[in-house]
């Protein structure tokens, strides 16, 4: 008993030494966090990014693998993501995947920020010449500066992390695009590997450039994030088409309103609507011309339901319209620019519904003013309540009074024609079809005749 109770602590010892080994073991697994990003790059996406950036360094994961396939897209989204890259204090990892993906304009400058740049095999990188925002070349006396600033950008992030800073160069000015093979071979990216944790485990032990960081990431525990839902609306939402449709749609359903109070739904929607395309606008650089321009679109359109212009105006409007929905988002760069057919498609809507409206707005104008008794005279209707004496009848949309001309009862469902308008805004009415009644006794009594009453049912 001594000698066990001798052993004791060196027994307890033992197993609080086995504990925390374990624990020790278990928290010497690296954890990565893979972020998923095949989008444009925008304020959206780049948002979602650098909050999966700053998650990986709070959480203490061990570095941040970004799974990037982009066409591209805003510098402003691109410097911002950048930015945060050469901020983060764990290693920033860029792996052009999977296979198919690519690393273009943009995504060019991600990827070089980055502390490891790879790329799977079956993917491409380059083609960072800047544009303007309809796609086409930079006009002379600005391309020289533009190209100037973004080689040496590109250049400089290259040379720091100790890639390829002459191909950075020509990948600005001369549009170079690379395959993965080439692109290791000529020193542009760190790495090529089928997957993300061959990768993992290949560039383990690894020390970057700049920073230094040794790579801890053989056989580490990876969490994936990918957008969630409500970026996914918004990364929609942002796209110039759907902004100009949304806009659209929540003029036209407030124009509704405005012509039938009351309906209540397309106010709602109008105001939800132009709401959306707002905030659309709001998140990318605009033109003020091009939303002075579309105002003034619809200000034409309106103005067409109380100027007699023969359509001029609207014509006008829809060339208004159409420019300023191609100018509207001119400072955002390529991929952000409203398409010319949905810009027509609107317009000939637009068009199409101001030229409807206007058309039975002037049939109104034209048409005789259906007010009084005798308007009421002729009328086919239905009865509702059996005429015995007196019931209620259907007539021109509305419930009336009636009696029975011949002083018969008239049972429900019957078909009715109003003969005049009586005493207490009473309908006399006959059946359908009822014989000719001879008007000499009192002409102001008669009722009209059968075929005419057919004729007013028709």
């Amino acid at each position: 008993m001594r000698t066990l109770r001798a052993f004791s602590p060196l027994f307890a010892a033992f197993c609080v030494s086995l504990a925390l080994a374990g624990a020790a073991g278990a928290q010497a697994q690296p954890r990565v966090l893979a972020v998923e990003f095949a989008d444009d790059v925008n304020p959206v996406s780049a948002g979602y990014l650098t909050d999966a950036i700053d998650r990986a360094n709070d959480d203490g994961f061990s570095a941040v693998v970004i799974l990037l396939d982009t066409p591209g897209g805003l510098a402003d989204s691109m410097r911002e993501i950048v930015q945060k890259e050469l901020a983060s204090k764990i290693p920033v990892i860029v792996y052009v995947s999977p296979d198919g993906a690519r690393a273009a304009s943009a995504g060019v400058w991600i990827g070089q920020a980055a502390d490891i740049l790879a790329m799977a095999p079956q993917t491409n990188i380059g083609s960072s010449t800047p544009i303007s925002s309809d796609g086409t070349d930079i006009p002379a006396d600005l391309r020289q500066k533009v190209v100037n600033d973004a080689a040496a950008s590109l250049r400089g992030l290259a040379d720091e992390h100790g890639r390829n800073g002459s191909w950075a160069d020509a990948a600005v000015r001369e549009a170079s695009n690379l395959t993965a093979r080439q692109a290791l071979d000529r020193n542009v990216i760190d790495a090529i590997a089928p997957s993300l944790p061959a990768l993992l485990d290949q560039i383990d032990g690894q020390t970057t450039v700049p920073k230094g960081f040794v790579l801890e990431t053989a056989d580490a525990s990876v969490t994936t994030t990918s957008m969630s839902l409500w970026d996914r609306i918004l990364d929609v939402i942002i796209d110039p088409n759907v902004i100009v449709l949304l806009m659209s749609l929540g003029v036209l359903a407030i124009t509704v309103e405005l012509f039938n109070p009351g309906l209540i739904f397309p106010a709602v929607f109008g105001v939800i609507a132009l709401i959306l395309g707002l905030f659309g606008l709001h998140v990318l650089p605009f033109s003020w011309t091009g939303v002075l321009l579309i105002v003034v679109a619809f200000a034409f359109f309106v103005a067409e339901a109380f100027v007699t212009s023969h359509g001029l105006l609207a014509v006008a409007g829809t060339a208004s319209f159409v420019v300023g929905a191609l100018m509207l988002f001119d400072p955002a760069g390529p991929g952000f620019q409203v398409s010319i057919w949905v810009a027509l498609a609107v317009a000939a809507t637009l068009l199409l519904f101001f030229g409807f409206a206007l058309v039975k707005v002037a049939a109104a104008r034209r048409a005789k003013p259906k007010i009084g008794a005798d308007d009421m005279t002729g009328q086919a209707g239905i009865v509702r309540r059996s005429l015995d004496p007196e019931g209620l009848v259907f007539v021109r949309g509305e419930l009336w009074r009636a009696r029975s001309s011949s002083g018969g009862v008239l049972p429900d469902d019957a078909e009715v024609v109003v003969d005049r308008l009586g005493d207490g805004l009473v309908l006399e009415v006959s059946p359908v079809g009822a014989p000719f009644q001879d008007a000499a006794a009192d002409p102001d009594r008669a009722p009209l005749h059968s075929l005419e009453r057919l004729s007013h049912l028709r």
